[in-house]
């Protein structure tokens, strides 16, 4: 395959500094990057790397409104949106990033042929379109208030996107790091400022990250550890542990389709008779808040005045009186009296076999008997987006628009068409949901999407259970690390190693 890389591009991906023990930082990761190229990389470890090799035109603030980072933009009409590159950095094969570059990303992201998962989340552009080297003409078929909030994808330089070069295989970005290697036991970047070598090191087991860590083989790790093992972290001498709120969303999921699931009552009962401040407080040690609704409060659709499922056995028993089971579901205990029985879906983690083992033993208590099955990640998830469960529980990562609800609780959205994988359908929240879509303002959005969370939560589409903290356990000489709600890795662009 062409890749069309100059000469100085060869330079620049390989002329980095002589690696030594002071200027590279390790870094612990669960998996190998997926797709290095952001026009098609779904994954969060793919698009968190992406962010560090790639700048894109806007991102967003602590409430996930879209601001500049590339580019700021006029809104010429409702469908006539104008973006000025205030930044024109260059691409690491050392040209210019201009405005022709930005319409190549977005025509190739429009290209069918192409196969971006992300074309459907721009499927409003009409044309784009340079002005000039600085601006940019978005022209879109239908008005779309959240459109500046999806220009997220990394910007690719024209000139390799016509060679049809392999970016997922060689990076070439403007972002604060060059891509440098490849291989299945290590991904390698280098800082543009300071030449220092970011390593991201798959490491499949978290005991074994957490024992490399130990031995000075790995510098830093983010998440993806078990309770136990971040609370041996931190006391550990020569570790430190850094904590941050998330905004990663946790949450059980209910088949609709089943006829007892599908009952109000049997979905309320479930959650009165689950303790989840007892669960923070025992499995996570108190490092996530409790959840309400899919968008963390703070949001600027968030709804903060959602009432709760409080932990209540009593009203969770009475509950269970008013569900009807059809004959041939009728189960007896021991003691010959009538009990639900359920069965819950997890992946074969252990914090989540141990989580749904909490829920067993709280559930049986009101009577309902959960019975767990757990697999291997994808039969499990498979399994999920086919509907084959009862129950289930999984989180939502890193959200920050609010159409994500239209994805996950719209009706048309059952998968394939979407990820309403509870075969949730209510006429109510649909009409929210659409009415929200075609609203031009995003005030008048915001009060629809909180109605559509109190409905949500009133219907018990799903059981929101908490957001989980972010954390990092970094070795002591790692300094200037900085955490992110939504688990990004853009700390990497500072930390520091500090000579022992």
């Amino acid at each position: 395959m062409t890749t069309g890389l100059s000469s100085i591009s060869l330079l620049g991906l390989t002329g980095c500094t002589q690696p030594t023990e002071d200027n590279r930082i390790r870094v612990g990761i669960t998996s190998r990057p997926r797709m290095l190229d952001p026009r098609k990389a779904t994954d969060a470890l793919s698009s968190r790397v992406n962010r560090l090799i790639y700048r894109q035109l806007i991102d967003f603030d602590e409430h996930f409104l879209p601001i500049p980072d590339l580019a700021s933009w006029q809104v010429l009409s409702p469908t006539h949106y104008r973006f000025t590159l205030i930044e024109q950095p260059n691409f690491h094969n050392g040209l210019p990033m201009t405005a022709y570059d930005v319409v190549a990303t977005y025509q190739s992201l429009l290209d069918p042929d192409f196969g971006s998962a992300h074309r459907g989340s721009l499927k409003g552009i009409k044309t784009v379109k340079a002005i000039n080297e600085k601006q940019v003409d978005f022209i879109l078929s239908a008005e779309d208030a959240l459109f500046v909030g999806r220009l997220v994808i990394g910007i690719l330089p024209n000139s390799l996107i016509e060679q049809q070069h392999a970016f997922h295989e060689q990076p070439v970005g403007s972002g604060g790091c060059r891509f440098v290697s490849l291989s299945e036991q290590k991904l390698v970047l280098e800082r543009n400022l300071d030449h220092v070598l970011l390593e991201f090191i798959p490491v499949k087991d978290a005991t074994v990250r957490v024992l490399k860590l130990k031995k000075g083989e790995l510098d830093i790790i983010q998440n993806d550890l078990s309770p136990e093992l971040v609370q041996y972290c931190e006391q550990q001498p020569n570790f430190k542990v850094e904590w941050f709120e998330g905004t990663n969303f946790g949450y059980i999921g209910f088949n609709f389709e089943d006829p007892l699931l599908a009952q109000l009552a049997l979905r309320q009962a479930i959650a009165h008779g689950i303790d989840r401040q007892a669960i923070v407080n025992a499995m996570f040690h108190g490092h996530a808040r409790l959840a309400e609704g899919l968008l963390v409060p703070e949001h600027w659709s968030g709804a903060a005045d959602i009432p709760p499922y409080e932990f209540n056995p009593a009203k969770a028993k009475a509950l269970l009186e008013n569900v009807i089971i059809p004959p041939e579901l009728v189960k007896k205990d021991t003691q010959n009296q009538k009990v639900i029985e359920l069965s819950y879906k997890t992946s074969n983690d252990p914090t989540r076999i141990r989580l749904a083992t909490i829920y067993q033993s709280q559930l049986k208590k009101i009577g309902i008997h959960l019975n767990i099955q757990s697999y291997d990640w994808g039969t499990f998830y498979n399994d999920i987006k086919q509907g084959r469960f009862q129950l289930y529980s999984l989180a939502w990562v890193g959200i920050k628009s609010p159409d994500i609800f239209q994805y996950v609780f719209d009706s048309e959205a059952i998968p394939p068409n979407g990820a309403n994988r509870g075969r949730y359908r209510d006429k109510k929240s649909d009409q929210l949901i659409r009415t929200a879509g075609k609203t031009s303002s995003l005030e008048a959005q915001a009060k629809l999407y909180q109605q559509l969370q109190h409905r949500l939560q009133e219907t018990l589409a799903i059981m929101p259970l908490w957001y989980e903290d972010q954390y990092s356990v970094m070795r002591s000489n790692i300094t200037g690390y900085r955490l992110y709600s939504d688990g990004r890795l853009d700390g990497l662009l500072n930390v520091q190693k500090i000579p022992v």
